[in-house]
């Protein structure tokens, strides 16, 4: 078996962890896999990093952060393949550039354009284990670009397809994928299994256990990935895949949150056509990114639009709010940064009675207010106060009876 191993900085935050996650490959090695390992950053070291820069300027250069930032993939590579070496195993660091990861010329949020792992190849057919830097990758000019928080996952899948690999492991400080976030929820109980879909819309609304663009790209290629404990030996972790269930049917798969929203709304927009176009390209163009846009009903060819985004973007957005009013023709605007939403996921949630008004009414009775809604079709959200984040999971939890197994149909 071909498996592509994904450890995150936590995996590999000190020399005794990376010992640990080297003694794992031996033994997967030893039973007769090929294994190819992606590492992040040991521990906070990217975040060590940002900070450095910050001290010597408040606007760091996009190229010479990339540059810096990629710095701590590789230290880890290293480490990893001395550890390695240690054990009698021949084992050998590649960067993003060394591994054939070519991107896309957008520093700081690159996007994997191929990969040409023939070097990788090479290096399993002579016994060796690749270590990667994940990441990271180069522009065809050689430049060196960064994938953006979390995109090792999206390196190791990326790798994993390239290769033919029969399936990438995720390698975490969790066992799995849980109905929640066992730090908030402590009755959460670990998935065996879990669609494409359902995962995907779990990261995008603010699980922390996959990278979206991982998931996404997994999905395109059928990839299955199994997300499991790096510090725990024989957890079967959660598998994430588009076959049948493995375990019985809970349409309320789980429940997803995030701390990081922020709104702005704009006052008495013109309804009429390109209006929406002229307020979000701006936006767009500067780098600010949008999540959910929500318009109401026209009074008097008027009407309110308001749209979610993230807390680190408000300010650049506020910024270009004034030139935008003024271009739409809008009597102002107002934001706020103190928001957080909560989302229920499942396939057929939409088609199935009484899933949203359980949760319109959980909230409702613990005097939570719903700022906005969005759905799709397997995902239920609600921006509610940041400050009621935490009760809103804990009492979702709760009233969908997650804790269990059963089928809630």
């Amino acid at each position: 078996m071909l498996v592509v191993q994904k450890y995150g900085g936590t995996s590999v935050a000190d020399a005794e962890r990376i010992r640990h996650v080297a003694g794992r490959v031996v033994k997967r090695v030893r039973a007769g896999d090929q294994v190819v390992v992606v590492v992040s950053a040991m521990g906070n070291t990217t975040d060590e990093l940002i900070d450095l820069a910050l001290s010597i300027t408040p606007e760091p250069d996009p190229r010479e952060l990339d540059i810096l930032l990629s710095t701590g993939e590789q230290m880890s590579i290293a480490l990893v393949a001395m550890a390695l070496r240690a054990l009698g195993q021949e084992a050998v660091g590649l960067t993003g550039q060394q591994a054939g990861i070519y991107t896309r010329a957008q520093y700081g949020a690159g996007r994997i354009a191929r990969v040409q792992a023939d070097r990788v190849r090479e290096e399993l057919a002579k016994g060796r284990v690749p270590i990667i830097a994940g990441f990271q990758g180069i522009t065809e000019d050689a430049e060196i670009v960064t994938l953006g928080r979390g995109a090792s996952d999206t390196t190791a899948v990326a790798l994993a397809v390239a290769l033919g690999a029969d399936r990438c492991e995720n390698c975490k400080d969790v066992e799995g994928v849980y109905t929640a976030d066992p730090r908030l929820v402590p009755t959460a109980r670990r998935l065996t299994d879990i669609t494409y879909e359902e995962m995907l819309e779990l990261a995008t609304q603010g699980s922390q256990v996959m990278h979206n663009r991982a998931v996404e790209l997994a999905s395109v290629y059928d990839l299955p990935i199994l997300v499991t404990s790096s510090m725990v030996d024989d957890v079967p972790g959660t598998l994430i895949h588009g076959g049948p269930e493995l375990e019985e049917r809970n349409r309320v798969r789980g429940i997803a949150h995030d701390t990081d929203v922020a709104k702005i709304t704009l006052r008495h927009v013109p309804d009429k056509p390109g209006i929406a176009a002229d307020i979000f390209e701006p936006l767009a163009e500067h780098g600010v990114s949008v999540d959910t846009i929500v318009q109401n009903a026209s009074e008097r060819n008027l009407t309110d639009l308001t749209f979610t985004l993230s807390r680190k973007d408000l300010k650049r957005a506020e910024s270009l709010m004034p030139e935008i009013c003024e271009r739409v023709g809008a009597a102002g605007f107002a934001s706020d940064a103190n928001l957080g939403k909560v989302s229920i996921v499942g396939v057929g949630i939409q088609t199935a009675q009484g899933y949203a008004a359980r949760m319109f009414r959980t909230l409702s009775a613990a005097g939570i207010n719903i700022e906005l809604i969005s759905t799709s079709e397997i995902r239920l959200t609600c921006i509610i106060d940041a400050e009621r984040v935490v009760d809103a999971v804990r009492l979702l939890h709760d009233a969908f009876e997650l804790e269990t197994a059963e089928a809630q149909d």
